[in-house]
């Protein structure tokens, strides 16, 4: 599921072909997996015949048996953590073979711990007790040993994506919600690797019990991407006001598909958004274009347009390969089609 096409290594315990990247995961599991490469080690007769009686469906099939539909499966793209997590699930601690019981969604979706947190003003990370409750329906977390909870997060609006290199710690979680009409970031880690995939997977199985529940008759592939999602484009553009005459100013930028809405923050571990541009369909008269409105003046760098029924929204990118991923990931938004969630979710 995480691995680069035509893999250049092996595992030649378990009778699988693996990626550069898993292979060095699988080097720190001698107990379980041992690794050689196809080209530069010697192979001997036997491990052959080893290996092709075994191989990756024959693992999967085995060590896959039982995987919960909410559990994430990492792709090439994704963190360190998240791959090493679930090669160590899988194969390690044998998490998801046939023999193993399943647990349901709302079970899964119940936990408590503490998570460093980092804090809205003072920017330092603390440690806080989180609770989280599927069956409920909420995540709670408190900042006071006695007392009630700091913040009740419905888990209806609830997210969560790793985010190592903007929260600078290998473990870095972001957990989003809603709170009186905007979105809240908060921003977390925990120093073990399996605990924080941990709470990602909980979360998921929280979401997975909430969506199954209120929406039973929503087919389950279009369900499961819903889940969770991480921003389609993160980065710094510079933006302008409504007359576009304002000055330029540099802020740090987040496309999310699933609520069509880019927003816009002073600094990328902001709590709140400055602002947000809704993007909807090119049927509602949304477009997106290279280049500036005639008449608007900037510097002699790429920009973008982003055309809406109200206004023109201007901004430049850092470099043009910025640029064509900016028009790229926008024009993925504009393109895709309202899907019934998405109408519950803007009734709501």
């Amino acid at each position: 599921a995480l691995g680069k096409a035509d893999p250049e290594w092996a595992s030649y315990k378990l009778g699988i072909f693996i990626c550069l990247n898993c292979s060095g995961i699988h080097r720190n599991l001698p107990q379980i997996s041992k690794v050689k490469s196809l080209r530069l080690d010697f192979w001997e007769n036997d491990v052959i015949e080893f290996m092709k009686k075994h191989g990756n469906l024959c693992a999967k099939a085995k060590y896959e048996a039982k995987v919960p539909p909410y559990y994430y499966i990492p792709q090439f793209c994704d963190c360190l953590v998240l791959k090493e997590q679930w090669i160590r699930a899988k194969y390690e601690r044998e998490e998801f073979v046939a023999t193993r019981v399943c647990q349901d969604p709302c079970s899964a979706g119940s936990r408590e711990g503490f998570l460093w947190k980092r804090g809205r003003e003072n920017r330092h990370f603390r440690k806080r007790r989180f609770l989280l409750s599927a069956r409920e329906g909420v995540m709670k977390y408190y900042t006071k040993e006695f007392g009630g909870p700091k913040a009740i997060i419905s888990i209806e609006n609830l997210n969560a994506m790793f985010q190592t290199d903007k929260i600078q710690h290998a473990h870095g979680l972001q957990i989003t919600y809603n709170t009186d009409g905007q979105r809240r970031n908060l921003f977390v880690y925990h120093e073990s690797g399996k605990e924080i995939v941990d709470w990602f997977n909980a979360i998921r199985a929280a979401r997975y019990h909430y969506l199954r529940t209120t929406f039973p008759n929503v087919p389950e592939p279009e369900l499961i991407p819903r889940i969770t999602r991480n921003y389609v484009k993160e980065g710094y553009m510079e933006k302008t006001g409504p007359k576009q005459k304002e000055p330029f100013k540099v802020r740090w930028f987040c496309l999310d598909s699933q609520e069509r809405n880019l927003m816009y923050f002073k600094k990328p571990l902001d709590a709140f958004a400055q602002g947000q541009v809704l993007i909807g369909t090119m049927h509602e008269g949304y477009e997106v274009r290279a280049g500036v409105p005639q008449g608007v003046r900037v510097k002699k760098k790429p920009a973008i347009t982003v055309v809406t029924p109200v206004r023109e929204f201007v901004f430049i990118c850092e470099n043009e390969r910025e640029q064509r991923e900016w028009i790229d990931a926008l024009n993925g938004v504009i393109a895709q089609p309202l899907t019934v969630l998405h109408f519950q979710h803007c009734k709501k």
